[in-house]
């Protein structure tokens, strides 16, 4: 036998040659990203001074800097928003406001000619921004928008669709306030939707408009039978929706949410809700604490929903005069400040070993309850 040729399991084929590193399609990950934006440039910086529209987050950091500089008797350290052009040129790329850095061709990071807007560092992903519209998903929602005549820019029906009274409805009232109707296959609606169950129809709505607390506050004392509720840090949509659903069904004026670390409203609130958003007043609150104060002040009795309340929710006496239902958020229930400032917690008994009840469930026993006492008392 000549040399090992004819062994079994012999190599086939050369071996493969050096590591190349990353000069395939990972190469992009050791590109440079470009340099740092300063503060005065960034968007999200209290020291922001760009010429784009100050957003919420932004204004809201440089009025607290003010308000804190103020006691300490010291100059804020913020920016002069509208001193600095952060805009993107005519045609400019990323790099330069005018076009004159890397990326005026159109390549990655490119910003398409003739849009403005906040330059974003390369590389930072930038939040999608809260004043987008959206798409109101499921024929009940879409029905109880147009009846209560929610603004909308276009109807999206899927290919096929089975036509009921309902989505007959939609098509005609669509129609007849002149909103566009398009068709689309599912596959299609499904991508526009993130695959959310929406019953072959989508309206595009612009961002939902929030009521001011204050006139949530004056119109429920207007009724004979004030009732609104609040929510402490209940950051499911899907719960929100539900509450303001049961709110609707039980004869609630209106709803308040805080506006950082609560769920607002948006598709997936609108849809659980089955349209009652378009009927039941909502607002935001910079400070929830404070605004139940205000209600205090305006006559109304402050009641928390807490397992360990010291009052039982079928013993709520109080339940017929001006009331405030605070629901606590899911996991932790009730903050400390806000328990602090409720007049009294309530507790739903129960008589099984389950130690808490779902937010939006336990909104509903409990508005259920007070509407229950108010018939009985009228």
């Amino acid at each position: 036998m000549a040399g090992n040729s004819q062994r079994r399991g012999r190599r086939l084929t050369p071996k493969a040659g050096a590591p190349k590193g990353s000069g395939g399609k990972n190469k992009d990950a050791l590109a440079g990203r470009g340099r740092t934006l300063p503060a005065d440039e960034r968007p999200w910086h209290k020291a922001y001074s760009g010429t784009e529209k100050l957003p919420q987050r932004t204004a809201w950091k440089q009025d607290k800097e003010r308000r804190a500089a103020a006691e300490e008797g010291r100059a804020p350290k913020i920016g002069q928003p509208g001193s600095k052009d952060t805009t993107w040129g005519k045609g400019g790329g990323r790099g330069t406001p005018t076009g004159g850095g890397r990326g005026t061709g159109g390549g990655r990071g490119a910003r398409p000619a003739g849009r403005g807007g906040p330059r974003v560092a390369p590389g930072r992903k930038s939040n999608p921004s809260k004043d987008t519209p959206e798409l109101l998903v499921g024929r009940n929602p879409v029905l109880e928008s147009l009846r209560a005549q929610v603004p909308a820019t276009a109807l999206y029906t899927a290919q096929g669709i089975d036509a009921d009274d309902r989505v007959n409805e939609i098509v005609r009232t669509a129609a007849d306030r002149g909103i566009a109707i398009l068709e689309v296959s599912r596959a299609e609606l499904d991508r526009m939707t993130g695959g959310v169950l929406h019953q072959g129809i989508g309206l595009q709505v612009p961002p939902f408009a929030y009521e001011p607390f204050e006139d949530l506050v004056a119109a429920a004392l207007e009724q004979a039978a004030p009732l609104l509720v609040a929510l402490d840090g209940v950051t499911d949509p899907r719960n929100l929706g539900a509450v303001i659903r049961s709110a609707a069904a039980f004869g609630a004026q209106g709803v308040f949410v805080p506006e950082r670390r609560a769920a607002g409203i948006t598709a997936t609130a609108w849809r659980t809700s089955a349209g009652a958003a378009a009927r039941v007043p909502v607002a935001q609150v910079t400070n929830l604490t404070r605004s139940l104060k205000a209600c205090q002040d305006a006559g109304f009795l402050v009641v928390g929903l807490d397992a360990d309340g010291e009052t039982d929710l079928y013993d709520l006496e109080a339940a017929v005069g001006p009331l405030v239902v605070v629901v606590g958020s899911e996991g932790r229930g009730l903050s400390r400040l806000v328990g602090e400032t409720c007049d009294l917690t309530v507790s739903i008994p129960m008589v099984s070993d389950v130690e808490s009840l779902n937010a939006s469930v336990a909104a509903a026993v409990t508005l259920a309850e007070v509407a229950r006492r108010r018939a009985a008392e009228g």
